[in-house]
């Protein structure tokens, strides 16, 4: 018996020799098989990453962009790299930009704000009601001081930088105000992201009345060169590799207008009314930022209620 059992033992410390054995050699065919598979599949047969040509008539507002001078192209190199790269987000732009261009575009028409300045909406908040680490607010990031002089209602109930109608009108005001004062619209877009008061400092300072010739921080230094490449990407997303089916595109949901002057004691009642919840009237008046209106002045305000059909659960 113990004759067997050793013979047993030894067949068996043979047998998992021989598996290992086996097991190793297979391990490595299938490692080779795989090596080459991801040779003969190298994404760089089907993607390649190259560099960006810089259109040669570059402008913003129409002002042309000084293309002799190697360090702004430099600078313009970077935004354009950057901005088509970064392809998640160009993605997420193009989409929104379907939606919420076709509300921003007439109001600047309307004040003689040039068409490109939508897309500085688009540098300040994406095109989200996005709040800034110094509280800049809403698509076009105002500052509550600047909304309440420019007549904006901005307290813990209500803040209409919230509003898009209202917000893109405020930055028609502010934009013209300072392009009267700088007498173009680089420094005038450079006053809006820094402040005028930071740009006359800079000017004074370096002695020049040109923003292509100013030494700015790095987020004002960029700012105009970022916005050229938003637009031009946004403008031109094919040329740039963004191939986005219409059916694809962020549309806005149709709306109608209720009117109140009164208070609204709960949202969430007055919005079942309409047959919808309080989330879906807070997408749509995300101005309102309680869930009830105070309105002890009996002031006129204006909410945007969705059309029938468009949400789950509405008839």
């Amino acid at each position: 018996m113990k004759l067997l059992k050793n013979i047993l033992m030894g067949l068996g410390v043979v047998f998992v020799i021989s598996t290992l054995i086996f097991a190793i050699q297979d391990k490595t065919i299938v490692s080779e098989s795989t090596d080459t598979d991801i040779t003969d599949k190298s994404v760089a047969k089907e993607y390649r990453i190259t560099s960006i040509e810089i259109p040669e008539d570059l402008n913003f507002a129409g002002e042309k962009v000084p293309q002799d001078d190697p360090e702004i192209m430099e600078r313009i190199d970077r935004e354009f790299l950057v901005n088509t790269y970064w392809q998640s987000n160009a993605v997420l732009l193009i989409k929104r930009a379907h939606k919420y261009f076709p509300i921003i575009e007439p109001i600047l028409a309307k004040n003689g704000i040039p068409d490109d300045f939508k897309y500085l909406a688009v540098a300040e908040s994406g095109l989200t009601n996005v709040v800034s680490h110094a509280g800049a607010t809403g698509f076009w990031q105002i500052m509550k001081g600047t909304g309440r002089e420019y007549g904006l209602e901005v307290n813990a109930n209500v803040d209409e930088r919230y509003n898009l109608v209202k917000s893109t009108e405020v930055a028609c005001k502010y934009l013209n105000k300072w392009k009267s004062k700088y007498g173009n619209w680089t420094l005038t877009t450079a006053a809006y992201n820094a402040g005028p008061g930071a740009i006359n400092k800079y000017l004074g300072a370096q002695q020049v009345d040109d923003y292509y010739d100013l030494l700015l921080g790095q987020e004002t230094g960029r700012y105009v060169f970022r916005i050229m490449a938003i637009k031009e990407i946004l403008s031109n997303p094919e040329k740039y590799g963004f191939d986005i089916p219409k059916e694809d595109l962020y549309t806005a949901v149709p709306t109608f207008e209720v009117e109140v002057d009164e208070p609204i004691f709960s949202i969430t009642d007055f919005a079942k009314q309409y047959e919808i919840n309080y989330k879906i009237l807070k997408r749509h008046n995300p101005w309102l930022r309680e869930p009830h209106l105070n309105n002890q002045s009996g002031k006129k305000y204006t909410i945007q209620i969705p059309n029938k059909g468009y949400y789950r659960g509405s008839k």
